[in-house]
């Protein structure tokens, strides 16, 4: 559930580079948003991992 944590978090984190890469322009928030979706699908496979160990 941790994992579920962590990755709702980081998602929220998110939302204002989000906001200001595409409204605003900010390629520092995109590069930001490259590391960030890099961490999400990390923590995405994961989280796919240890359902795969609890589910047998």
């Amino acid at each position: 559930m941790d994992n579920f944590n962590n990755l709702k978090n980081l998602v929220s984190e998110m939302e204002s580079d989000f906001t200001k890469f595409y409204e605003k322009g900010n390629k520092a928030a995109g590069t930001r948003i490259r590391k960030s979706m890099q961490d999400l699908k990390n923590l995405a496979q994961d989280i796919r991992k240890d359902v795969l160990d609890k589910r047998g």
